[in-house]
């Protein structure tokens, strides 16, 4: 088959990666002109990483990518830790996997490095697939430059605002959260006793919570800092905000947060929407996939995964089932439950994140607390429902 997919981030280049392994031609169409991804960081679980491996491009994917120690929740103000779940040998002890954490530009820099290596022109970028057209034989990709690209399959991978599901079931009414997301990446040399650990930290207080974590073999900080506001900002990626608003927000919290808000050079605010489940992923020869069907919250850190699982799974759908509609209607079956269960957790994390007087806080976290002294393996029992799923080892009727 000749598959073309709309959206070169890490969605689109891991189903161009998992369709041109299994013997299929891949095009990408990728609007920006160089190929990569605004932003920071990502953390890719156990679950994303077997991914990985199949496709054989976790050399690549671990080049540039920081290993975590663990997993913390911490407060906020003052910094005391309410637990720790270790990472490293232990998430492959448990979950079969590595844990990472990885730049977003580098992840889509080695996706799109393999792609290139397997398939010459397989991607093409300065062009977006602004809408599509199809008949029985074949489907049709009308691109914004004019042209019109013809194949077998289109695969809308092209993000929360995807132009391919607005035609496929019209626009969507995202509802605002309540939440707006600080995010800012910093050099850890810059940041001197106020780095932050070497783990993946959730940092929680009322009405607000951040978490840290670090990237590129431990050279740079990630921040992601949350807090309520009831004014709804327009949803953007890439807007920026104002550094006396961000420390304002993060008033008298950890200087591990605040030095990373006064040092950053650019401080990006992220308005964060949510969105009803869609009805249908699929529309006869064209399919979405990541955040065009089924955008999430990051309190889960999940969304990226998600996209790699979905990619994987169609592409082996795509190729072993007898017909294309069914191909497509096991997938849409075969992922729903498990994108809608993240959904869920992730919006769960949110409440839990943002417990605001004591006594919240005590029924809360420290139930959390003494099982963790007491049961350490429940702490990484709460995650194996998401890291030790293996989309690669799972048969075709059931992922």
């Amino acid at each position: 088959m000749h598959v073309l997919i709309s959206g070169g981030g890490i969605g689109g280049l891991t189903a161009a990666l998992a369709f041109q392994k299994l013997g299929h031609q891949v095009t990408v169409f990728e609007q920006a002109h160089v190929l990569e991804e605004v932003g920071a960081g990502l953390q890719v679980s156990p679950n994303g990483m077997r991914v990985f491996e199949a496709l054989g491009v976790t050399a690549r994917v671990e080049k540039d990518a920081f290993r975590p120690r663990s997993q913390e929740l911490r407060f906020g103000k003052g910094g005391g830790r309410i637990l720790t779940v270790p990472l490293r040998e232990a998430s492959y002890a448990r979950w079969g996997g590595e844990y990472l954490h990885v730049h977003r530009a580098d992840l889509v820099e080695a996706l799109g490095g393999a792609l290139r290596d397997r398939q010459a022109g397989a991607v093409q970028l300065g062009c977006r697939v602004a809408s599509y057209s199809q008949d029985e034989a074949q489907v049709f990709a009308h691109l914004d430059t004019g042209e019109t690209i013809s194949g077998d399959l289109l695969v809308g991978a092209d993000g929360i605002h995807s132009a391919i599901r607005t035609q496929m079931i019209g626009p969507d009414t995202p509802r605002y959260t309540g939440h707006v997301a600080w995010r800012a990446v910093v050099p850890v040399s810059e940041l001197g006793e106020h780095a932050p650990p070497e783990s993946a930290c959730v940092w929680v207080g009322s009405r607000r919570h951040a978490v840290t974590y670090r990237l590129r073999r431990g050279s740079l900080a990630n921040l992601v800092a949350v807090v309520e506001t009831k004014k709804a900002p327009a949803e953007s990626w890439t807007a920026t905000g104002d550094r006396a608003q961000a420390l304002k927000d993060f008033k008298r919290w950890s200087p591990v947060i605040r030095a990373i808000l006064e040092k950053a050079v650019t401080l990006n605010r992220w308005a964060l929407y949510d969105r009803m489940p869609l009805e249908t992923w699929s529309d006869g020869r064209v399919v979405l996939l990541g955040d065009a069907c089924h955008p999430m919250l990051p309190f889960l850190a999940q969304g990226a995964v998600m996209a790699i699982e979905d990619a994987y799974v169609l592409a082996r759908l795509v190729t072993k089932t007898e017909t294309l509609g069914a191909a497509l209607g096991a997938y849409e079956v075969l992922r729903k439950p498990r994108t809608s269960r993240v959904q869920a957790g992730a919006r769960r994390n949110a409440s839990l994140f943002h417990r605001g007087d004591p006594i919240s806080q005590l029924a809360t976290y420290g139930p959390i607390w003494l099982a963790g002294q007491l049961i350490p393996a429940f702490a990484h029992g709460q995650y194996d429902w998401i890291y030790s799923h293996d989309v690669t080892e799972m048969p075709d009727t059931a992922a």
